[in-house]
């Protein structure tokens, strides 16, 4: 829209490929001497980056309060949207360019405040009418789209917009009928003049003062510049810009806003954050194909086909040139048949389907991730203005050689090697200050604790977090430092220290661990919740492990992990007096948790870290001598912590008042330890399983012992190594009234789905033939599959192997048995 006396109004669609070429053919025909944009005016002083070779779309302007960051907004510009383009011709050509929109002190402060939120409470970043985060109830796009008898709002903005000129060059000349590169903004805006006469604001009250500020804008720019000025703005606006108000009207309506000082710094953005419908406009849905669109110089149906058919062959898929010559063919009769001017997306994946995929929708989705989306993340130059912490990490991902990426990627470390551990350390470090740029996943190579896997994507979004996190300090170190000693004193729950004390350990943060330790010990004394100390202990155990990869000292921590563990076994077996199901079964789970954690602690003189004796108290199969022990494996006097927690598993193990799931499965651990003789196992197993006990309590035993856990997965083990054991079992079950099946039955079948099918499929055989019936096992028959007894030199014939992987030449077989462990 264009007048002799006023400026050029150059209604857009925001990311608009079509409307980027429409802009640059408009301004190299009117050749204006200043350029307005939609957008925040407190960016005018970075927009001479744009023309630094380092910038590269896509790019946004962020704008964040500086009191508190996390209240952002963002002005995203690709490739391909006009305001971009508008901005690069400015700088290219020596014209002036400005922002014009509503500053961002306003809008963030609006945002803030409930009285400017039109009932929405959303951010206020630069939308237009149909963006979905206003909840506007025109879509100015759907009306005109609907009025030309399109029931697809795309796919008119497509054959209207994005594809005029030339059939086979978007990115070209004008053709036939586009001579005049003013007309389709002259005959945009009355289309929309139409429908802010029908709808008037759409309803959003606050386009009102928006379009009041850029009025006064463009008049205070037209009188430097004259009346030949270009203005760059949503065509929503365009009619309200062209209409004629007074200086004083357009004050009064700006007058009392609320103000929040502000910082505005540019950022990099990808093409997955422009296809989220949220953020500056409406998301669009392919913003690679737009990109596509925009950038080829002349067949771009033809061109993406070949993009496709490169991306199909490099997944292994059969793609022949005959395929893409096949598929531009099917795709251009499609449009014909449709009546489109030049195939758009649709026809191309419609084409794409048919030919290349073989009717399948599986690859499409690749496709779409790939292509049709794409991964491009931009790039910004270090001379954009930003917070010091995200001047030090940027710095440290440089020094890491960690880049940050738009595409998800996986990352093994090796925490054995300097720069690995360093990488784990900020990656750490920078999920305890909520920047989660990468998440642990689990490894696909050693389970070692000198092994990590890190899932790794950057969002633009982590702008923002670091931003907020720049509160806490200046670099990543002082930052997480300060952030972790704040959540150590904020916290009331023990197992939220625990977790933390482990989060320092992994992220290298020793400044911080005497503030953590304090905090700990402190609430350790005060919580007298077995419950409680259940849930703190694992994760002070797993804790620990970290000290030798890590070189962290951990005696202080394992000094409190030790009196949390005391503290269970004191209190622990009159916990578990008196529980209902719901309560046994959670009792269940800290047995298991803890059990697990205190073979990880520092052992006394008699104990290995893992839970077992050394060479020097036992035998070669880990039995102790009778003398050494009672009737439990436990010995008595005892003062070490894994001697207690054996005591105190003993005592469960044989007390009626303590629920079934619970004694169960405290023989079972005792068993599993070597503890626990086979004879004293039937005998329990004998007991729960008499005819005086109640069905349905004697199923929660046999869940317990033969059911999995953290600590002891393989249950079904144990059935099919001792058939004793399983005919005890069979002869219960068999012997379970048929009034009372129905009540055990789902306990049972609970326990054993859980088996691996081939020990079901074992279990099922013995039962076929008859275990032993609770009698010694056959010494010349072992289960199917297995030889009767252990053969000590097939055995023997790994230890070789054990000493070339752990580097233990020099130790004798019991010394690398020990290590092994």
């Amino acid at each position: 829209m264009t007048g002799t006396t006023g400026p050029l109004l150059l209604g857009v669609r925001h990311h608009g490929p079509g409307s980027a070429r429409a802009v640059r053919a408009a301004l190299d025909a009117a050749k204006p001497p200043a350029v307005l944009i939609e957008g925040p005016p407190e960016g005018d002083t970075l927009l001479p980056l744009a023309a630094d070779e380092r910038m590269s779309p896509p790019v946004a302007l962020l704008a964040h309060a500086v009191d508190d960051p996390g209240r952002a907004s963002f002005w995203p510009m690709a490739e391909f949207s006009p305001e971009w383009v508008a901005i690069r011709w400015a700088l290219d050509h020596g014209a002036a360019v400005r922002f014009i929109d509503l500053p961002a002190t306003h809008t963030l402060a609006m945002a803030k405040d409930p009285t400017w939120t039109d009932g929405e409470g959303e951010e206020v970043d630069g939308g237009e009418p149909g963006d979905q985060r206003h909840g506007l109830r025109v879509d100015p796009i759907a009306v005109l789209a609907e009025t030309a008898g399109y029931d697809d709002p795309e796919r008119w903005w497509e054959d209207v917009i994005e594809h005029r000129g030339t059939g086979s060059a978007p990115n070209g000349p004008p053709g036939p009928g586009d001579h005049d590169p003013i007309a389709v903004f002259t005959e945009l805006a009355g289309a929309m003049a139409a429908l802010r006469e029908a709808y008037g604001h759409g309803g959003h009250d606050r386009d009102l003062i928006r379009e009041a500020y850029m009025r006064l804008q463009i008049r205070a720019t037209r009188k430097t510049h004259g009346d030949g000025v270009a203005v760059v703005c949503g065509a929503w606006h365009v009619p309200a810009l062209a209409e004629k108000t007074t200086v004083t009207a357009d004050r009064a309506l700006l007058k009392g806003l609320p103000k929040v000082k502000t910082e505005i710094t540019w950022v990099p953005w990808t093409h997955r954050r422009l296809a989220r419908h949220s953020g500056y406009g409406a998301g669009i849905d392919s913003p690679g194909w737009y990109g596509h669109l925009f950038s080829a110089p002349d067949r771009p149906v033809e061109r993406w086909m070949t993009k496709v058919a490169g991306l199909l062959r490099d997944e292994d898929r059969m793609v022949s040139s005959a395929h893409v010559i096949e598929a531009v063919r099917l795709a251009g009769t499609l449009a014909a048949m449709r009546g489109r001017p030049l195939a758009g997306l649709t026809e191309t994946i419609d084409a794409v389907r048919a030919v290349m995929c073989d009717g399948s929708d599986v690859p499409l989705g690749l496709i779409r991730d790939r292509l049709i989306i794409g991964d491009a993340l931009g790039e910004v130059p270090d001379s954009a203005p930003a917070v010091p912490l995200q001047r030090d990490l940027t710095g440290l991902q440089r020094t890491l050689r960690l880049k940050p990426e738009a595409l998800e990627r996986e990352l093994d470390l090796d925490l054995r090697k300097e720069t690995d551990a360093a990488r784990s350390r900020l990656l750490h470090r920078l999920r305890l200050l909520g920047v989660g740029w990468g998440e642990p996943a689990a490894g696909r190579g050693s389970t070692g604790t000198f092994r990590e896997s890190w899932r790794l994507r950057w969002e633009p979004e982590l702008h923002v977090r670091v931003a907020e996190a720049g509160v806490w300090g200046t670099t990543v170190l002082a930052a997480a430092t300060a952030k972790a000693e704040s959540d150590a004193t904020s916290a009331t729950v023990l197992a939220e220290v625990t977790a933390l004390a482990e989060r320092c350990l992994l992220a290298g943060l020793s400044d911080a661990l005497p503030v953590v330790m304090k905090a700990l010990a402190d609430r350790a004394a005060l919580d007298a919740d077995v419950g409680h100390l259940a849930q703190a202990l694992p994760a002070l155990a797993r804790s620990l492990r970290y000290g030798d990869v890590r070189s962290t000292d951990t005696a202080a921590l394992g000094e409190v992990a030790t009196g949390l563990a005391m503290r269970i076994c004191v209190g622990l077996p009159p916990a578990c007096t008196g529980l209902d199901a719901d309560g046994a079964a959670e009792m269940r789970g800290h047995l298991d948790a803890v059990h697990t954690a205190i073979r990880l602690l520092p052992d006394a003189k008699d104990e290995n870290r893992d839970g077992t004796r050394g060479a020097e108290d036992e035998n070669r199969d880990g039995t102790r001598g009778p003398k050494d022990e009672n009737r439990y494996g436990t010995r008595d006097g005892a003062e070490d912590v894994a001697g207690r927690w054996a005591g105190v598993l003993a005592k469960l193990a044989g007390r009626d008042s303590v629920p079934g799931v619970i004694r169960g499965r405290a023989a079972r651990l005792l068993l599993d330890d070597g503890r626990l003789a086979e004879d004293e196992a039937a005998r329990l197993m004998g007991l729960a399983l008499s005819p005086g006990t109640p069905p349905a309590e004697a199923a929660a035993w046999v869940e317990g012992f033969v059911g999995g856990g953290s600590a002891n997965p393989g249950g079904g083990m144990l059935l099919v190594h001792d058939e004793r054991l399983l005919g005890l079992l069979d002869a219960w079950l068999t012997g379970v009234p048929a009034e009372a099946f129905t009540d055990v039955l789902p306990l049972l079948r609970r326990t054993f789905s859980a088996y691996e099918p081939g020990v079901r499929r074992t279990l099922g055989e013995l039962v076929r033939r008859g275990p032993a019936g609770g009698g010694p096992a056959r010494a010349d028959a072992g289960p199917p599959g297995f030889a009767p007894g252990l053969d000590e030199a097939r055995a023997d014939a790994v230890l070789p192997l054990l000493r070339m992987l752990l580097d233990t030449a020099g130790m004798d077989d019991d010394e690398l048995l020990g290590a092994g462990k």
